[in-house]
C-alpha cells in the first residue's frame, strides 16, 4: 500500500436534504492498491457520500479531487469515464436478460449494425477467468443466486474500466460462504492494482479485509485509523456513540405449549421443484426456535407457506391447534401470527407510502382506523407518533415516504408494526439483514421480550452468531427437511455447519428429526 498521492480524495463534502444534513463537512482519502472501508450505522450518511461520488447526487459544498487535481462527477457517466464503478446495495440488472447482456448494456460491442454478442461474451468470459468471478456469460439473471448476481455486478464495473470500486453493504444478502468468495475477490482486485471503498457495518469483515477504517456518525468523520491499530469493541462504539454489547443477554427459556405444529409439510418451489419435503417441527409458547440452513433449502417456501402467500399440497399447519393450512393471508394474520419478512422491500413495505401508512398496513381496517370506510388519518398519526416514540424510529417526520429512512429504521417500521399485534406466534425471517450494531441489538432485544411474555418466535437466519445467540433450540433445515435439531449451549459451529451441509452425523441429528416437544 502507497502513500503518494490518493487516488480519491473528498475535502469537506456536504449534503443536505429536507429536514436533514446527511454529510457534515466529509473529509476522506484513498490510496491506490487500498482497501477503505466506510464504517457508521444505518442511516450514518455513508450511502449518500458515495452516491456523491459516483455522481448520483451533487454536493451543496466541498470538492473533490481524483490523483490531486479536482473533478467535478455530475453523472454516473462521468464517474465511469473516470475509472470509478459502484456496485449498489439493491443490484441494477434486468432479470430476464443473460449476464452478458447485462454486463454490455449501454456499451455493447458492434460488428457493422450489429451486436457482437460473440466478442461481448469472450471479453466477459476473460474478466471473469481474470478475477476470479466464475459467472456463467449465458445464464440468464433471474435463474442465479444472489451471490452470482453481485458477482455479475462486479464485471460490469470492471467491463467499464473501473479502477475504483465502491462497494455498498456488499454482504448484506449473502450466505456466509458467499462472504468468504467475496473476500477472496475484493483482495484478487486489490492486487490487481484496483483501489476499493467498501461501505458496511459489519465490523468481523473490516477487521478481515480492511485496511483502513473511516467512522461516520450522524453525518460527521468521528476518525480515520488504520485496522491494525484498532478492534471490533472500540469501533462499535465509535459508530454508535455508547457501549456495545455484542453478548445477546437472556434468561432460560420456561417453554410451554405448542403455539405453532408443522406436520409432514410439502410445497413446490418457483420452478416446480419440490422445496419442502414433509417438513415437521414445532415452536412453544415462550421460546425461541431458530432455523438455521444454506440459503436456498426450503426457508422462503416454508415462510410462505406459515404465512399463506404459497400453497402446500400435504400436510399441515396448526396456530394454538387450530388447523390453517392454505388459509388466506389475512385469516393466517388474524388468527395470531405476526411476521418479519425476509426482504422488507419487496414483501414488509410500502415503499412510496409515509411511515404512519405503513404502521397500519395490517390494521387499517379496524374500527379505530376506519370510519364507515374512510380512513381516519388522524388516529392513524397518533398512532404512529406513539410507535416512533416507542421503537425509537428515526424519521424527520411521520408523513416521510417510508424509502427515505435507513433500512435500520424501515426494520424497526415493520418490527412496530408486527409487535403491536400483540401475536401469539412471531415469524422473523433475516431480521438483522443489514442492519448495523446498534440496530441488531435492539432487534434481539425485541425477540427476546415476546419470548419472555410467553409468546413463541421462530427465527429464521443465515447468521450462525445470530442462530445460536437469539435461540433456545436449534433445527436445522436441508433440501426441505428437519436434519436434526441441537441446543445453542451444546453445538459448534463446525457441528452445525456440517449438519447445514445435510450430514446427519451429529450428536443430536439423527435421534430427534423432526421433533416437536
Amino acid at each position: 500500500m502507497s502513500t503518494n498521492v490518493p487516488v480519491v480524495e473528498l475535502l469537506g463534502i456536504t449534503k443536505r436534504f429536507p429536514g436533514i444534513v446527511a454529510n457534515d463537512a466529509i473529509s476522506l482519502k484513498l490510496h491506490k492498491g487500498e482497501i477503505l472501508a466506510l464504517l457508521g450505522e444505518n442511516g450514518a450518511g455513508k450511502s449518500t457520500l458515495m452516491n456523491i461520488l459516483f455522481g448520483l447526487y451533487q454536493p451543496d459544498e466541498g470538492e473533490i479531487q481524483m490523483n490531486g487535481k479536482p473533478v467535478i462527477i455530475d453523472s454516473p457517466n462521468t464517474a465511469i469515464s473516470l475509472g470509478i464503478g459502484m456496485v449498489h446495495q439493491h443490484f441494477k440488472l434486468v432479470q430476464p436478460f443473460t449476464v452478458t447482456e447485462n454486463i454490455v448494456l449501454g456499451m455493447e460491442p458492434r460488428k457493422g449494425m450489429n451486436i457482437d454478442y460473440q466478442a461481448a461474451t469472450r471479453k466477459v468470459k476473460e474478466l471473469s477467468e481474470q478475477y476470479g468471478l466464475s459467472i456463467d456469460p449465458n445464464a440468464r439473471i433471474a435463474d442465479i443466486s444472489v451471490g452470482m448476481q453481485q458477482r455479475v455486478e462486479i464485471v460490469k464495473t470492471l467491463f467499464r474500466g473501473a479502477d475504483i470500486l465502491i462497494f455498498d453493504e456488499p454482504t448484506a444478502v449473502l450466505t456466509p460462504q458467499e462472504i468468504e468468495e467475496l473476500m477472496a475477490i475484493l483482495r484478487k482486485l486489490v492486487a490487481e492494482g484496483k483501489s476499493i471503498i467498501l461501505i458496511t457495518h459489519k465490523l468481523k469483515e473490516i477487521m478481515q479485509i480492511a485496511d483502513t477504517v473511516t467512522i461516520i456518525r450522524r453525518g460527521k468523520v468521528i476518525d480515520t485509523v488504520k485496522k491494525t491499530e484498532t478492534n471490533t469493541q472500540h469501533l462499535a462504539e465509535q459508530m454508535v456513540g455508547r457501549k456495545v454489547s455484542f453478548q445477546v443477554d437472556k434468561k432460560p427459556s420456561q417453554p410451554k405449549l405448542p403455539v405453532l405444529e408443522v406436520r409432514g409439510l410439502h410445497c413446490h418451489g418457483p420452478r416446480g421443484e419440490e422445496a419442502l419435503n414433509g417438513i415437521t417441527f414445532g415452536v412453544r409458547a415462550g421460546e425461541i426456535l431458530g432455523i438455521a440452513g444454506v440459503d436456498g433449502n426450503g426457508q422462503s417456501e416454508l415462510i410462505e407457506v406459515l404465512t399463506g402467500l404459497r400453497k402446500s399440497y400435504r400436510g399441515d399447519v396448526a396456530i394454538n391447534s387450530t388447523n390453517v393450512t392454505n388459509w388466506s393471508p389475512r385469516k393466517i394474520t388474524e388468527s395470531g401470527l405476526a411476521h418479519i419478512p425476509e426482504d422488507r422491500h419487496k414483501r414488509g413495505l410500502v415503499l412510496d407510502f409515509s411511515v404512519s401508512e405503513n404502521l397500519v398496513l395490517e390494521t387499517y381496517f379496524y374500527p379505530q382506523f376506519n370510519k364507515n370506510g374512510l380512513l381516519s388519518y388522524d388516529a392513524i398519526d397518533r398512532h404512529a407518533e406513539k410507535l416512533i416514540e416507542r421503537y425509537d424510529i428515526r424519521t424527520p417526520s411521520i408523513h416521510s415516504v417510508i424509502r427515505s429512512l435507513s433500512g435500520g429504521n424501515q426494520q424497526k417500521v415493520i418490527i412496530a408494526r408486527e409487535i403491536e399485534r400483540n401475536p401469539e406466534l412471531l415469524i422473523a425471517a433475516q431480521p438483522t439483514r443489514g442492519l448495523d450494531v446498534g440496530a441488531i441489538e435492539f432487534v434481539h432485544r425485541q425477540l427476546i421480550e415476546q419470548r419472555d411474555k410467553g409468546k413463541a418466535v421462530l427465527l429464521i437466519s443465515f447468521e450462525l452468531d445470530e442462530i445460536r445467540n437469539v435461540s433456545d433450540r436449534i433445527a436445522v433445515i436441508y433440501e426441505g427437511q428437519i436434519v436434526g435439531e441441537v441446543m445453542p449451549h451444546e453445538t459448534t459451529d463446525q457441528e452445525l455447519g456440517l449438519m447445514m451441509a445435510g450430514s446427519k452425523e451429529s450428536k443430536e441429528g439423527g435421534d430427534k428429526h423432526g421433533s416437536t416437544h
